[in-house]
């Protein structure tokens, strides 16, 4: 046997995330990698390209120490080579996997990837689309029938929107986009120039968030702190137009959150934070409790939309999670991190946290470990129950609460056609609140988060998105049956 050597088999049509990081983990076991590429006569229809095109892209890859074709059993390859491991991405852990007798008959091991997020090479080639409800996306079906999820049930779970009422507490932003045009570099000093021509401002942070909800069906109530200045006046009339319960206190000593781009030719060339990251005073945090816990009988669900801007610390964390654990609320949080400061993980006890990746190993001070591991301890950390771990355009990890066992699940990105991702997670996140105050089961709670992420990114801005938008994606879903 060779004690160094792990055998990776596969047709490889494409290089992508999910194969760089079984590939990593395998390294991270045995010093040796071997790729077994299947040939041309047994992979059949499952190749898209050619043997010898398919093999140059694994030669260049600084993971693999070797790669051959293999056009005879993988059998035969096994007891030729005797390593130490054949190593298979996690999605097969459960499956019927025939090199197992080969491996065992001199003591080698089959062993799985970490629960990294699986892709199809040949899935990834040839997408099946539908256009629908005004944007592109895949139809998750095997995902949908693993969980029983039928288009009755999405829809009925919509139409409870009505019936919530939310409380969402978070940081508001001001978000500035100044149109400028480049004039070039300054004849003083090494300096670019630019012609401000116009401005435009937005509702963003936290107050985005109760406006998605509002335009979703729900009762809202939104509660943050504002500086005394122009941009509270703007968030003040933003919110007059809506039927937002909002609780908007002021503190003559921060300013409210702005941050300016200035952008050209439709790309930022500088953007400009007005930001105090300093905790709110403890009389604030008093008040911010007190109107809680007075609209708190009324309520089935408490939203966290954190930037670490200052207006959640931690003490008002917890207890506001306290008295809404006694109230048999709801909770959920999302905490941004722009910096390494964030720590999702001080959201304790919660019932869904959905932090990206990066605030995940922020979080855990962990850059290393496989994206299940990287949950499993978060969820030890926090305590929370459930967690959606965002992965961008590689969609949402799920490790999640099912039965009282812990399952691990995945959805890809559902939009194969992004114009701009600002506001997918604050979809995802309202969304999700909304359908598990409404009866929703994790699995359909993921995925209508996850097809008003999709339906976010087909817009340019953060626009919140309606109820009839996810009614019409979710008969969209069905559409091919």
């Amino acid at each position: 046997m060779k004690k160094d050597l792990i055998i990776i088999f596969g047709n490889f049509n494409i290089l992508h995330p999910g194969h760089l990081r079984l590939f990593r983990y395998a390294k991270s076991i045995k010093k040796d990698l071997w790729i077994g590429l299947l040939g041309d006569q047994i992979s059949q229809n499952n190749a898209l390209l050619s043997e010898q095109d398919r093999l140059e892209t694994l030669e260049v890859n600084s993971y693999v120490d070797k790669s051959f074709i293999v056009n005879e059993s993988i059998d035969e390859v096994i007891l030729k080579y005797k390593p130490y491991a054949v190593l298979k991405g996690k999605e097969y852990e459960n499956a019927i996997n025939s090199e197992l007798e080969s491996l065992e008959s001199y003591g080698g091991k089959l062993i799985f990837g970490s629960g990294d997020v699986s892709f199809s090479s040949i899935d990834l080639l040839r997408k099946e689309y539908f256009d629908e409800s005004g944007f592109h996306f895949k139809t998750p079906k095997d995902y949908i029938l693993r969980h029983n999820i039928t288009e009755k049930g999405l829809l009925s779970i919509v139409e409870k929107f009505k019936n919530v009422n939310a409380c969402i507490l978070g940081d508001i932003i001001v978000d500035e986009y100044i149109d400028s045009e480049a004039l070039g570099m300054s004849q003083e000093d090494p300096t670019i120039a630019i012609k401000p021509l116009n401005s435009r401002k937005f509702i963003g942070g936290a107050g985005i968030v109760a406006m998605h909800g509002e335009k979703l069906g729900a009762n809202i109530n939104f509660m943050t702190v504002t500086g005394e200045d122009d941009p509270q006046k703007l968030i003040k009339s933003a919110f007059k137009e809506t039927n937002i319960n909002s609780t908007l206190l002021a503190d003559r000593l921060r300013p409210t959150n702005l941050k300016s781009r200035y952008r050209a030719k439709n790309k930022t060339l500088l953007r400009v934070n007005n930001i105090s990251e300093i905790s709110i005073s403890e009389n604030l945090q008093s008040q911010i409790l007190s109107n809680f816990i007075e609209i708190s009988d009324d309520l089935d669900v408490l939203i966290f939309s954190d930037f670490n801007y200052g207006f959640l610390p931690t003490e008002l964390i917890t207890q506001l999670i306290e008295h809404a654990n006694k109230k048999n609320i709801l909770v959920l949080a999302d905490s941004q991190s722009s910096s390494q400061t964030g720590n999702i993980a001080r959201f304790k006890s919660v019932n869904l946290i959905t932090p990206t990746e990066r605030e995940a190993r922020i979080s855990q001070r962990d850059n290393q470990e496989g994206l299940v591991q990287l949950a499993m301890g978060l969820l030890e950390d926090s305590g929370c129950k459930n967690i959606f771990l965002k992965l961008g355009e590689e969609g949402v990890l799920l490790y999640v609460l099912d039965n009282n066992e812990y399952k691990t699940e995945q959805i890809n990105a559902l939009n194969s056609n992004p114009l701009d991702t600002a506001g997918a997670g604050d979809s995802l996140l309202i969304s999700s609140a909304l359908c598990m105050s409404s009866g929703a089961t994790i699995w359909e709670t993921a995925l209508i988060g996850s097809l008003a992420a999709a339906i976010q990114v087909s817009r340019v801005g953060n626009i919140p998105i309606t109820k009839a938008e996810i009614q019409s994606a979710i008969k969209s879903l069905y559409f091919s049956k």
